[in-house]
Order: C-alpha cells, then structure tokens, then sequence
C-alpha cells in the first residue's frame, strides 16, 4: 500500500473509534508515538483514550495532506463538544515497510489540561 493508503486508512480507522483496523496499519517493531500528553512505544497503547475522546469530537475537518514515499504529514481541526472548541492539529507520520512506524501528533494542549482526567 502506498503511504497515503496506509495514513489515511490509519486517521480514518481512529476517528471511526476502530482501534483494531488503527493499529493494523502500526509497526509492531520499533514503533513511537508521541503527542503533548503522551509518549508510547506501544502499537494500541497509545489509544488507549481513544473512546473517551471520540465522545466529545463532532467533526474532523481535513485541511492538507502531504505524502512521501514514506512520510506523511496531515493537517487537520478536531471540531469539539467542550471549551477547547476546535482544535488544530497536525500529524506527522514515518513508514517503514509499509507500515507506520513513528507519529508526532502536535497541538495546543492548554485547552485541554483542565479536561485531561474527564476524556482520558
């Protein structure tokens, strides 16, 4: 699959709430994550606050997508059902044998601090 295939089906698994077809496009081997809130070398580990953040997320409105041959980066607002209102975030991801291997997901987190234990 190309990286497009690969991310996009990724992106659109985790906001489905599907962390099985999530992980699926993961790199069991080597794998890193990292986010303002959370570092993790765990392929479903760090989806593990996926139900309880799906419950305030309304719409996810895509603004760019940019892919390599094993890279991708996407921009995009997380629009929301809580004070942060919409957040945008950008997510880079790298692939190793077609499969992501790392994602840096960047955002603003201070909206977020006083919600952290509500939608962990």
């Amino acid at each position: 699959m190309s990286a497009r295939q690969v991310v996009r089906g990724y992106h659109d698994a985790r906001y489905r709430g599907d962390v099985a077809g999530a992980v699926a496009m993961v790199s069991g081997e080597s794998f890193s994550f990292r986010s303002p809130f959370i570092t993790s070398a765990d392929p479903a580990g760090h989806l593990a606050g996926l139900e309880g953040f799906l419950r305030v997320v309304t719409e996810v409105e895509m603004i760019s997508e940019l892919y390599g041959e094993s890279e991708a980066t996407l921009v995009y607002d997380v629009h929301t059902a809580t004070p942060a209102g919409v957040q945008r975030t950008a997510e880079h991801f790298r692939l190793r044998d077609g499969r992501i291997s790392t994602i840096m997901l960047i955002f603003d987190a201070a909206p977020w601090q006083p919600m952290a234990p509500v939608i962990r």
